[in-house]
């Protein structure tokens, strides 16, 4: 909180030369809510580091990938923080986009971050990145709905056994919708979750030649099923809603099951931000032929772009933000429950966290699980378990995405959109030279 006390002419006069020397760093991030509370905590960054000034831009996650995409691939400038995640990172300091980190200073407790998040976002063993949140998938579900209804969910649920309880517990006259899931388009939006289930459908993105499997048996049953299952169950406008969207819904009690991110589980869990959070049930992400792939791993990491002037001040900033002392400022401030989730040793052995978050044991061991090295029933040249770790694939997992969601609107068949899909994806493949 900023100082409101009456200061004389030399204090006014000291902090007026003050601000005038305060370096401004503009920091890039998503609207997430772990991200809004980040924002909402700059006068205690700016307190404890009067010399720097934060200047935000905060935007809808595909506008915020294009923006950042776009500034650093033509040397822009535009940003000396940047929020970006396990996917561009390796990408991004190959290409010596990125300043690497390699310099933290002792108390940042580089080995209390949680191994396969900073292998995540590390090249060559460097991080190029330090991880804001870090999230798994799994799946949430109306307690109360399903008690009164008499279902009991299995330890391992599978998405046949989702789509009958969505079925059955679907009220759309009582604005109660059997499931909520991601339909917006985007590779990192309805793909996100559409990659996992084709992943455990017995699916993959290419087989070991870079040959596209879009239009292959296990695509047609995953997409199919996705399609039948939001078309039938969903709400409304199913197809513009991405993760904000379906927290929101979830959160008023709209959807009877959501399967998403684990870092949605704070949110819901706070009783001042969701309507459900006394009746609230949570299992492991859904599963179909295989377990591989089911669930994902992703981090929001906070980077320096290479053509930041102001290095030293983001990276101030960027190890401030990351903190274990941050995560203590928001469970004090905020809430337990708020603190951003997956990325530190620390915060899974705090009394506090583990008596606010029911959910943190599960959540660990999520993150833990996945394995983006070995996400598929049949071999694949990549590395990644919701996305393909290539350059290509933000183009290619946007436009895959579009067609998806033209799918869900009906607008084509699951056969036209993949069949379209498939060769889009033979192109820009033949194009980038995987298969010569």
């Amino acid at each position: 909180m900023k100082l409101s006390r009456v200061l004389p002419l030399a204090g006014i006069a000291a902090v007026g030369a003050s601000a005038a020397q305060a370096e401004t760093i503009t920091v890039a991030t998503v609207n997430n809510n772990d991200m809004v509370i980040m924002q909402g905590l700059t006068d205690a960054f700016e307190q404890a580091h009067p010399d720097i000034t934060l200047d935000w831009v905060v935007l809808e996650e595909n506008v915020l990938r294009q923006r950042l995409t776009t500034d650093i691939a033509t040397g822009g400038g535009q940003f000396d923080v940047m929020t970006i995640g396990t996917y561009e990172v390796p990408i991004w300091a190959e290409r010596d986009w990125l300043a690497p980190l390699d310099d933290l200073p002792e108390d940042y407790r580089v080995d209390d971050l949680l191994q396969s998040v900073r292998d995540g976002l590390s090249e060559d063993g460097t991080l190029h990145a330090l991880p804001f949140y870090a999230e798994s998938s799994m799946m949430y579900y109306r307690q109360d709905l399903f008690d009164e209804a008499g279902i009991e969910v299995p330890e391992q649920p599978t998405w046949q056994q989702v789509r009958d309880w969505a079925e059955q517990l679907h009220a759309p006259d009582e604005q109660t919708y059997g499931i909520c899931l991601r339909g917006k388009p985007g590779w990192g939006e309805n793909m996100a979750l559409v990659s996992t289930m084709i992943n455990t459908f017995g699916g993959r993105w290419f087989d070991m030649d870079w040959n596209p499997q879009i239009d292959s048996p296990a695509w047609q049953e995953a997409i199919g099923f996705y399609v039948d299952l939001l078309g039938n169950y969903g709400p409304p406008g199913a197809s513009s809603n991405g993760f904000n969207e379906n927290l929101a819904l979830f959160s008023r009690g709209n959807c009877a099951i959501w399967v998403d991110a684990t870092s949605a589980a704070g949110k819901l869990y706070d009783a001042d931000e969701s309507m459900v959070a006394d009746k609230l049930g949570f299992a492991p992400a859904p599963v179909a032929e295989t377990p591989k792939g089911s669930h994902w791993l992703w981090s929001w990491a906070l980077a320096i772009p290479a053509t930041s002037d102001s290095k030293d001040a983001a990276r101030e900033f960027i190890t401030w933000a990351t903190s274990q002392e941050y995560v203590e400022l928001v469970g004090e401030q905020e809430g337990w429950t708020s603190v951003p989730p997956g990325t530190r040793k620390s915060t899974y052995e705090n009394p506090d966290y583990q008596e606010a978050a029911p959910f943190a044991d599960f959540v660990l061991q999520a993150i833990q699980d996945a394995d983006p090295t070995d996400a598929t029933q049949e071999p694949a040249p990549y590395i990644g378990v919701q996305f393909v770790g290539i350059p290509e694939f933000q183009s290619i997992g946007t436009q895959v995405g579009q067609m998806v969601a033209s799918a869900l609107t009906g607008e084509t068949s699951v056969e036209q959109a993949l069949q379209a899909a498939q060769r889009a994806t033979q192109r820009t493949i033949e194009r980038a030279g995987y298969q010569d």
